[in-house]
């Protein structure tokens, strides 16, 4: 027998829960996209998102998802040939170079490991040593949702100061806008990028680069860049179609239009930010509980340095795999593979799973999440200390 049948609950970092509200919003006829309402919103759209990244400056859309976004913010501000620092701690530091050898750029990569931080002293030391600042721009990621590592951009930017070099500094917020506290402007973040499909709600399909006027200046010196990635018509259009280069992606604007409302509803973003902060607490706390008898353990063991948006854990081989697919055919609670954590003993990563913990998400939702990797546990006789569930609850007792 299994008891997964009902409404399942997605626990991976992203796609994140999608609300009601926000499926409701979308389920409706195509609408007119030369004139009325889908033009009409789009400056309180773009003002929410600047609202949510916590910037003044400019934002902008595309009809892409987080890869899309990372094209766009590099295509506006590098070219070929040119070189950037990309700092990594986890799969998608790297994945964002990638993208940028693709493009022609070089990247000189700085990696920190999987279980620790972005080293500001070592940032500044590199920094330092290009006197002839061939480096024009810093690539950050502030979550790396395959490791759960929260990478401190405040320090970063002094770091950058300190050496007193003029590279941007540009971060990946794809899996922590809406969930972790993220101040672009008073941070000093140059570039930020972003997506629908976590902090924000809202299906796969848009992705988001927020761009301050030292980048805007970047671009407009740069000989060529992609008429689609190029964001300078996108950030002021002359016309409603410049807002996409093309077709409105209609319906997730609509989307998103009830997801800021929401996230407006809740008290904004610092609502927001505690909220996800608080449910973090429990989630860890019970993790802290398990694992004080048995192999599960939280892959960073400094919370200031976890992310509240994901956990990444490891539990040994084949434990990972074995419990996600028990959770997801016997409960319906499918939680996250050990993404990018695969090691010479484990190389399928069948050692990690992840349970992410963003958007759309409340105590009853982590309360079943955490029972079903309870259940899960005992299930596949995995060992595991007493009190996890109590001690989860102890936490959402406080708020």
């Amino acid at each position: 027998m299994t008891l997964s049948h009902g409404r399942t609950h997605l626990a991976i970092p992203g796609p994140s829960v999608m609300p009601d509200r926000v499926l409701q919003a979308m389920h409706r006829a195509a609408p007119n996209i030369y004139a009325g309402e889908v033009v009409d919103m789009m400056p309180g759209l773009i003002g929410g998102l600047k609202s949510v990244a916590r910037t003044r400056h400019h934002a902008v859309i595309y009809v892409a998802n987080g890869h899309g976004a990372w094209e766009a913010a590099l295509s506006n501000t590098l070219a070929a040939g040119e070189k950037v620092l990309s700092l990594c701690t986890g799969r998608f530091g790297h994945g964002w170079h990638e993208m940028a050898s693709a493009l022609g750029v070089n990247t000189v990569i700085e990696e920190f490991g999987l279980k620790t931080p972005v080293d500001p002293s070592r940032v500044e030391e590199l920094l330092r040593a290009d006197i002839t600042h061939e480096l024009k721009a810093v690539l950050l990621t502030h979550v790396d949702t395959s490791t759960s590592i929260l990478n401190d951009v405040e320090v970063v930017r002094a770091a950058i100061d300190a050496a007193g070099h003029p590279a941007l500094l540009m971060v990946d917020c794809i899996a922590s806008l809406g969930c972790d506290r993220f101040e672009m402007d008073a941070w000093g973040v140059d570039v930020a990028v972003a997506a629908s499909q976590k902090g924000l709600m809202v299906p796969p399909g848009m992705g988001f680069v927020f761009f301050s006027d030292k980048a805007a200046a970047v671009r407009d010196k740069l000989p060529r860049v992609s008429r689609y990635w190029d964001w300078a018509p996108r950030a002021k259009p002359e016309i409603f179609y410049q807002y996409f280069g093309g077709t409105a992606p209609t319906h997730h604007l609509f989307g998103l239009r009830e997801a800021l409302k929401m996230i407006e509803e809740e008290g904004g973003v610092e609502k927001v930010w505690s909220r996800h902060a608080h449910l973090a607490r429990a989630i860890w706390a019970a993790f802290d509980a398990w694992g004080a008898e048995g192999p599960l353990q939280m892959n960073v063991v400094d919370p200031m340095h976890r992310s509240n948006a994901v956990t990444s854990l490891q539990i040994g081989a084949p434990n990972g795999t074995a419990l996600r697919n028990w959770t997801e055919q016997n409960t319906g609670v499918t939680l996250g593979i050990g993404l990018g954590m695969s090691t010479p003993d484990d190389p399928k990563g069948d050692g990690f799973f992840r349970l992410g913990h963003m958007g759309h998400l409340n105590a009853a939702m982590v309360m079943g999440a955490l029972s079903a990797i309870q259940s899960g546990l005992t299930a596949l006789d995995i060992p595991q200390g007493a009190g996890a569930l109590s001690a989860a609850a102890d936490v959402i007792a406080q708020a």
